[in-house]
Order: C-alpha cells, then structure tokens, then sequence
C-alpha cells in the first residue's frame, strides 16, 4: 500500500465520490476509481460497495478510513518536520 493510494481512497471515502475526490486531488475520476481497485485487489479485502453512483463504506473501508486518515497526518507532520529542519540548516 502507497501513500499515495491511501490518500485517494480517504478523499473518495470522505467526499462519497470518485468524481470529488478526483476534483479535490486534481485528478480524474477514473483514475481514482483505478487506484482504489487496484489496493482493494492488493488487500484482498471490498473497501467500497459501488451503487447506484454512491459510495458506501465496507467495515474493511470503515477501519481503513480511521487508521488511514491518522496515518496520512502522521506523514504529513513528518514531512513539514523534516522540512523545517532543511530550512533550519539542521
């Protein structure tokens, strides 16, 4: 699992939309939709049931959005640490 696959899958998990989350990370649709298929393949677990254009959580989803969200902030205190250390000269 990729960072970035991560990131899709909480912004389309967040919004209920591959079309949003595609227009939030300045992607496309598709693109996401691909992205999440291809980590659910990857887990080997459904995160998402696609119906009727809406988007509903699996409880592999549920947990994989809590733990994801928190994890993708993590990375994201890392890096702006890691960069203020760089401007810092550290």
């Amino acid at each position: 699992m990729e960072l970035e696959q991560l990131r899709m899958f909480v912004s389309a998990a967040r919004s209920g939309s591959f079309s949003a989350a595609g227009r939030s990370l300045y992607t496309s649709r598709s693109t996401v939709s691909r992205t999440v298929s291809a980590l659910e393949k990857e887990l080997g677990v459904k995160l998402i049931s696609r119906s009727n254009r809406q988007l509903a959580l699996t409880g592999a989803g549920e947990l994989l959005l809590e733990e994801g969200a928190e994890l993708l902030s993590a990375a994201d205190r890392l890096e702006m640490k890691l960069k203020s250390m760089e401007e810092a000269g550290e």
